[in-house]
């Protein structure tokens, strides 16, 4: 084998062992992107919400609410519209270091969505702690919601409820499971001063290649690696 096939078969092995995540983590990511009241220029294409199994714990799943930036802006709250499928735990709320949440948040239904007939369960939601600008979610924080499933249900049944309620979003279907949050922004360009908010709702998620994929992929670069090898064997013969 020539030197440069084999630096791009152990590149190729690197990558395919770091891409492939072990198959008890699982994770889809959805962006924050329905802006349901436009009071000012949307911020969706950098709010993201990643929905984590975890590993041990089937019956638990973590909503993880990202702000990815660059825009100054911050989540202030974060509300669960559940049929029956989520119950509540005593560490729901689990703080990234910045943010600072707490269970329960006011106004108790996300603002602006009567319209969407989005209604917050009963205490699936949290707030920021005495300022939303100084401990919301802001670019580059994240805060994560953990919560039980109900009835030996499973992270496909989560997945499977966000997306039912993803195709109709301005209907409570029953089964659906629907994520908002309200956000702040800047209303002066560069400046904090006079803040409005925005309300968001999960759109489509977000594509991100399969462990399965990959490895179709990786064996058909190994393949032509193979050929590459054979070819170059013929013509020393």
């Amino acid at each position: 084998m020539s030197p440069k096939l084999a630096r791009i078969g152990l590149s190729l092995a690197i990558v395919l062992a770091w891409a492939a995540p072990p198959a008890s983590a699982l994770t889809t990511t959805y962006n924050l992107a329905t802006n349901i009241t436009n009071t000012s220029t949307s911020v969706g294409g950098q709010l993201f919400v990643d929905v984590v199994s975890i590993s041990g714990q089937p019956n638990r799943v973590d909503f993880v609410f990202r702000n990815e930036g660059p825009r100054p802006s911050s989540i202030g709250a974060v509300y669960f519209d559940d049929d029956s499928l989520l119950t509540l735990l005593p560490t729901t709320v689990r703080n990234d270091t910045g943010v600072w949440f707490s269970a329960g948040a006011n106004p108790a239904n996300l603002p602006g969505s009567s319209a969407w007939n989005f209604h917050a369960t009963s205490n699936f939601s949290a707030d920021a702690n005495l300022s939303d600008l100084v401990f919301g979610v802001n670019p580059g924080e994240r805060l994560t919601m953990r919560f039980g499933l109900q009835g030996g249900r499973t992270y496909a049944n989560v997945i499977h409820a966000i997306n039912l309620a993803g195709t109709n979003p301005t209907r409570d279907l029953p089964g659906g499971l629907r994520i908002g949050a309200s956000v702040l922004l800047p209303s002066l360009g560069i400046l904090w001063g006079d803040p409005c908010y925005d309300s968001y709702l999960l759109s489509a998620p977000v594509p991100v290649p399969e462990p399965s994929t990959l490895a179709i992929a990786g064996l058909g670069a190994l393949g032509m690696i193979g050929h590459g090898l054979r070819r170059s064997r013929r013509e020393r013969a």
